[in-house]
């Protein structure tokens, strides 16, 4: 095998070999799983009551911004997991192995992606039931799934290259909430971010939660002309800005991520 062959080989196999590890780890998909469902069921019906959004219901102008927020929270697996094989040495017998050193990363970051899928997957039918629908087209609708779902594996990329820097799950877990929460709360996923202040408003407009969770909206057709919508240009363009995002992060964290991990593995 050549050079770009081979550690989507060997990171493959590190994909089906965490993804096994599902079965010895129950409560990673439950977690998944359930969490999706608490999420839902909590913000449309205790926000929903007191929440009113122009033109729509709000339970559709809140799942596109639950399924970003999941995401988000679904991506910080590979962080911690990562943490976790770091202190067991599991890096040092894949070390001893005939194999890419960014496969390891690879692995780690598509079985999430495949976490993802699933967590998705159970969210878009609980939202079904809870009163959320689409009104574009399939293949709209699977477009928006599937920016998801890349946005979901940059950002993994992103949580790798947090967790190799610290190395610690609780360092990671302490690091993870306080990047977390202000990207989700203080973004437009849970409610219209025209009615923040000004210095929070822009904030809001220009974080990339904003960007994907309006280019959802747009691809699952929960959007009102009766809304007021931001004149930035990550609102105004969603679907380019979130592509650009994903492309951002993965320049950026993919070769910090694997460089950390050399570090990680030589120390």
């Amino acid at each position: 095998m050549n050079a770009i062959t081979l550690p989507i080989a060997d990171g493959w196999t590190i994909a089906k070999r965490n993804t096994l590890k599902i079965r010895r780890q129950p409560d990673l998909l439950s977690g998944a799983l359930m969490l999706p469902i608490v999420l839902i069921l909590l913000f449309a019906y205790v926000f929903g009551s007191v929440i009113d959004v122009p033109g729509m219901s709000y339970k559709e102008f809140l799942l596109p911004g639950i399924f970003v927020q999941a995401v988000i929270i679904g991506a910080q697996t590979t962080g911690y997991t990562l943490t976790l094989d770091l202190q067991k040495g599991i890096f040092d017998r894949f070390r001893s192995l005939p194999m890419a050193p960014s496969a390891v990363l690879i692995g780690q970051t598509v079985s999430d992606l495949l976490m993802n899928l699933a967590s998705l997957v159970v969210m878009a039918g609980m939202g079904l039931v809870v009163g959320w629908r689409v009104h574009t087209s399939p293949y709209e609708a699977a477009l928006g799934f599937a920016l998801l779902l890349a946005f979901a594996y940059a950002f993994s990329w992103f949580t790798a290259t947090v967790a190799l820097a610290l190395r610690t799950p609780e360092n990671f877990n302490n690091i993870a909430t306080m990047v977390s929460f202000p990207l989700m709360f203080v973004s437009n996923a849970f409610l219209d971010s025209s009615n923040l202040p000004t210095p929070l408003r822009v904030v809001a407009d220009w974080n990339p939660v904003s960007a994907f969770t309006q280019a959802a909206r747009e691809l699952f057709g929960n959007t009102s002309t009766a809304m007021t919508t931001s004149d930035a240009w990550p609102i105004q363009h969603a679907v380019p800005a979130s592509l650009l995002w994903i492309v951002v992060i993965l320049v950026v964290f993919v070769p910090l991520a694997t460089r950390l991990y050399k570090q990680a593995v030589s120390a």
